[in-house]
């Protein structure tokens, strides 16, 4: 049962400390987790302030906050094992905004395209957002992976 499986636990780094870095599928694997559970922070935080009464834009404006924020800290402590650093944070927040951009424009894209070649209105939607959440997951990964959290 999932109840059941442990959670996973903060990798806490001495200060000045340099790891070798996890193996690719580990690292894949917790950065799966992680988004996933990011998901639920996002989407339970914008379910929570909804039902409180707060309109949908800033209900979601907060919650993405809270979502990305809930990814950076666990991939960079627990996915990455890097250490704090501004400089890292700024870079995430540039790559979510890219990403996003890149997800909502692919998914637009392919939304139209797909309505075009007559499917049905909810296949369109399913194989649009996955399609845009694989590319802008991928990419994510690639660079947090390959430059804002490689050991130097």
């Amino acid at each position: 049962m999932a109840d059941d499986l442990p959670l996973p636990q903060p990798v806490e780094l001495p200060l000045g400390e340099r790891t070798s870095p996890l193996g690719l599928r580990t690292q894949l694997v917790r950065f799966v987790l992680t988004g996933g559970l990011s998901a639920v922070v996002d989407f339970g935080l914008l379910v929570t302030l909804m039902a409180l009464g707060l309109g949908h834009t800033g209900a979601k404006a907060l919650s993405f906050v809270a979502g990305t924020t809930t990814a950076y800290l666990i991939n960079r402590r627990w996915t990455f094992r890097a250490e704090p650093s501004r400089r890292r944070f700024a870079a995430v927040v540039v790559l979510y905004a890219v990403t996003f951009a890149l997800q909502v424009g692919l998914f637009s894209v392919l939304f139209d395209a797909l309505t075009d070649a007559g499917l049905g209105r909810l296949a369109v939607q399913v194989v649009a957002f996955v399609v845009a959440q694989g590319v802008a997951t991928t990419v994510n990964f690639v660079v947090q992976r390959g430059l804002i959290f490689r050991l130097r």
